[in-house]
């Protein structure tokens, strides 16, 4: 059963909304314009406000989604809860229905780690919003997000999973946002607001 639970949320974060909004909206594979990325900074680019906020809540849903239901099918089990999690986010990098060309995975991520330990997770994102309006990068903020989580997990005591969990989260993190961090160390990451 558990494998199953971890298997379903891949498939609930291989639902590429950012796909599917800029298909109905503007007739585009979004992953063809912008960054080329296929999220909620990139469809804000491309397509504007309304779209990027509804892909943002529906990448974060179903990031919860995917753990919400491990928790009601697995027992209760961190390592299964924490797993569906992770394998919801490596959905939406890697989506099967989308020939495995996905996005980063930060709101998926901020779905993710909202539904497994609310409050230190609503403090990280207090501080990515903080970072975000202050610098104006969001890569900044995304990978501000998933450092805290982990180090504010520890802090409260969470079970060991999640805290090890959310590591494995912030590993992959850095690795899908490898290309900012380039850009950013040589001047070239663009702003938030800028084309």
């Amino acid at each position: 059963m558990s494998a199953v639970v971890i298997i379903l949320g891949y498939l609930l974060g291989s639902i590429s909304f950012s796909v599917l909004i800029a298909k109905r909206v503007a007739k585009i594979d979004i992953r063809k314009h912008g960054s080329g990325n296929a999220g909620a900074t990139n469809t804000l680019r491309v397509l504007g406000k309304g779209p990027a906020i509804l892909v943002l809540l529906l990448d974060a849903a179903k990031g919860a989604a995917a753990v919400l239901l491990a928790d009601a099918l697995a027992g209760n089990s961190p390592w299964v809860i924490v797993l569906s999690g992770i394998a919801s986010i490596i959905g939406h990098n890697w989506p099967v229905f989308f020939g495995f060309r996905g996005g980063k995975g930060v709101a998926t991520t901020i779905g993710v780690l909202l539904a497994v330990a609310p409050v230190p997770s609503l403090i990280a994102v207090v501080l990515t919003v903080a970072v975000i309006a202050a610098t104006r990068y969001v890569s900044v903020g995304s990978l501000l997000f998933v450092t805290a989580v982990p180090i504010i997990l520890f802090l409260f005591k969470e079970p060991a999973a999640y805290v090890v969990g959310t590591l494995l989260i912030a590993l992959l993190g850095y690795v899908r946002h490898a290309e900012n961090i380039s850009r950013l160390i040589q001047g070239k990451e663009r702003k938030l607001g800028k084309s």
